[in-house]
């Protein structure tokens, strides 16, 4: 399951839809009181009505539509530019030559702009482009090719607009993004410091408790002491890591505002992505250090749980090879288009040739834990060991093969 927090905040772009409603609207009764002041003057003023009651109709009927994003689907763009062209096409047809070359306006008249507009406020500014070019074409056809100064200067004042407010939307929706995302990091952290201080006060304290008088009584004790101190170095690096899970955001617009839910991935779901650092932090103890770019480190979940996995069966060759008392260090590197991480240890390291024999004798750790794992994850597993020098082990996983 994933766990949800809804955080409610303003929209730059609901007002915005707010306004092409009713930009919409208002532009509507504009173009049929500007037919009705002058429909003496039309060559066949019933063609004109008749595209205006259509219109009206379409207006009205659709006023839903533009009140979101999420309402206003491509279909519906496609069919609103397609009233506004049909509406400029049909001018010719039912005005008079005179008044068309005079610069006159079309039946649409300025109700075309807020069908662009919509283009603009849905997909940015390239879409905006589009849209206003095919206005812009079809404003030229009706004036033969030779359209007048007044012509000329609407459709250039539509393309610039829509495309700039295109283009306005864009950097606005970076920057919620961006926004929701810090707010996300914000909260995480507030609720990290909290359960660190009940852990500080709790049982932190009771596992240092524990290591010091286990190491006083001696015996079966001290190991138990000993064992409690590797698990207190181990949640103190946890509860100071300040791992944030990587989330997805789903958006609720009503009333000017936005709801974003954040649905954060457990590690019992396989689908979207999981922060890295929160599958190895646990491995760190009194002999294990772990060090992380301080940055949520993502990965499918599968890969990420198959990259720990070889982590992990690397800290257990550790283990058997190189002795209880030998140190190791995780590190994790993010650089963008791949994910590194080095296990280190401080161990004898391996003789020449002795993973060979391994491989030879059936045991199949490195050659299937490891460089088994990293190979179905489209990555790389190097070993480096000096005798005497301790053992490397290099764990790269490209993030464009990482499904």
């Amino acid at each position: 399951m994933a766990k949800r927090e809804r955080v409610v905040r303003m929209s730059v772009e609901q007002p915005l839809w707010r306004a092409l409603t009713a930009y919409r609207l208002l532009t509507m009764v504009y173009a049929v009181l500007l037919f009705a002041s002058a429909y003496r003057k039309f060559d066949q003023p019933w063609t004109a009505a008749g595209y205006l009651a259509v219109l009206a109709v379409w207006t009205l009927a659709t006023w839903r539509k533009v009140a979101g994003a999420a309402s206003c689907t491509r279909r519906f763009l496609v069919a609103d530019l397609t009233v506004a062209l049909v509406g400029i096409l049909l001018t010719p047809l039912a005005d008079t030559h005179a008044r068309i070359a005079a610069g006159g306006p079309t039946l649409p008249s300025i109700w075309t702009a807020g069908a662009v507009l919509a283009f603009s406020l849905k997909g940015g500014w390239r879409w905006a482009g589009v849209a206003s070019t095919f206005v812009a074409v079809a404003n030229i056809v009706i004036h033969g090719g030779d359209p007048t100064r007044d012509t000329l200067h609407n459709v250039l004042l539509v393309w610039v607009a829509s495309i700039a407010l295109g283009y306005v939307i864009e950097v606005a929706r970076a920057s919620e993004a961006t926004l929701a995302r810090a707010l996300e990091i914000e909260a995480a952290t507030r609720e990290r410091e909290r359960l660190a201080r009940d852990i500080h006060d709790g049982v932190l304290q009771v596992l240092a408790m524990v290591q010091r008088r286990g190491t006083e009584l001696g015996g079966e004790a001290a190991e138990l002491g000993r064992m409690a101190g590797e698990q207190e170095v181990a949640l103190r690096t946890l509860v100071s890591s300040g791992l944030v899970h990587p989330s997805r955001v789903s958006r609720d617009e009503s009333l000017g505002a936005l709801v974003d839910t954040y649905e954060v991935e457990e590690p019992g779901s396989d689908e979207g992505e999981l922060d890295l650092r929160s599958l190895l932090a646990p491995r760190a103890g009194s002999r294990v250090s772990f060090a992380e770019p301080g940055a949520p480190v993502p990965l499918p979940v599968p890969a990420a749980r198959e990259l720990a996995a070889a982590v992990g069966a690397a800290l257990d060759n550790v283990r058997k090879h190189a002795g209880e008392g030998a140190r190791a260090w995780i590190l994790v590197e993010d650089w963008g288009d791949e994910v590194i991480v080095t296990v280190r240890d401080d161990g004898p390291g391996i003789p020449a040739g002795r993973l060979d024999q391994a491989a030879g004798e059936g045991r199949m750790g490195v050659a299937l834990s490891i460089r088994g794992r990293l190979r179905d994850l489209g990555g790389s597993a190097e070993l480096v060991s000096v005798p005497g020098q301790g053992t490397e082990v290099e764990l790269k996983v490209p993030r464009g093969t990482t499904q």
